[in-house]
């Protein structure tokens, strides 16, 4: 898994663009029910090759190429 912030404006584009990970964790709110997509509920938390763990949302997130 790869981590891609598509919105270079987004503060950590510069940071964690193209870092890679594992899937440690899915975490659920009600984010979803505000913005009326269920995705939104969801948060990934992923541990980072370089040993830091994030929490990501869906749109940040993309398979690796291979």
């Amino acid at each position: 898994m790869s981590v891609d912030f598509p919105d270079e404006s987004d503060p950590d584009n510069a940071e964690y663009h193209d870092e890679h990970g594992t899937f440690i964790d899915v975490l659920q709110d009600d984010a979803g029910a505000v913005t009326g997509d269920d995705r939104d509920s969801q948060l990934f938390r992923v541990e980072l090759d370089v040993g830091e763990t994030i929490d990501l949302c869906w749109r940040d997130l993309r398979p690796l190429i291979e």
